[in-house]
């Protein structure tokens, strides 16, 4: 490990969580962002990075699933840990490997409900209103071979109001996201 952890976020969209991620850390010395991968040429987290004055690093699905290329850079950067910020992939075996317990996401809903393959973004808020859930929050956790799945790390709630829509549902969500993810990668990464 090197003496201030290198942390690498891996998003696909937006990436409003990782530029408050890296807003929480800047001047601060207990770990570097030093790269944000994507595999969305089109992802606005790009222009954040870019704003940001932080290294991108953009690949395809077969860069991804087919070569060691994100791996090698990874390792070409001494990157400590990896922090999921909205991104939709599934992580290969050899970067779950690399990486044991060094992988984290952050799921918008209370886990282990309303996770899994396509339960992401609006879809999730969707379908914690439609089920009459009184409450929802957020879930930071280890990430492995299925999606959602890994160890739970963290949870924080948010009540669900009757007549809350899911664009209301959202914004909580994200309230609760940029307060917690940065403190709980801070204690999991910096100790």
């Amino acid at each position: 490990m090197n003496p201030i952890p290198r942390i690498a976020v891996f998003a696909s969209g937006s990436g409003s969580n990782a530029q408050r991620i890296a807003e929480y850390f800047e001047g601060r010395d207990l770990l570097e962002i030093s790269a944000i991968y994507c595999n969305n040429p089109d992802a606005y987290v790009l222009e954040r990075a870019n704003m940001l004055g932080i290294h991108t690093v953009l690949f395809t699905r077969s860069d991804f699933y087919q070569t060691t290329s994100v791996l090698d850079d990874l390792n070409n950067r001494e990157i400590d840990w990896i922090v999921l910020a909205g991104f939709l992939w599934l992580i290969p075996d050899s970067i779950l490997k690399a990486y044991p317990q060094r992988i984290i996401n952050i799921h918008p809903a209370l886990l282990p409900a309303y996770g899994g393959k396509g339960m992401y973004g609006m879809k999730v808020h969707e379908s914690v209103i439609a089920s009459g859930e009184k409450q929802s929050g957020i879930t930071i956790h280890h990430v492995n071979e299925s999606y959602d799945e890994g160890d739970i790390i963290f949870q924080a709630t948010c009540q669900v109001h009757p007549g809350d829509t899911p664009e209301m549902l959202a914004a909580k969500i994200h309230e609760l996201e940029y307060e917690y993810f940065p403190v709980v990668i801070g204690k999991l990464v910096a100790g």
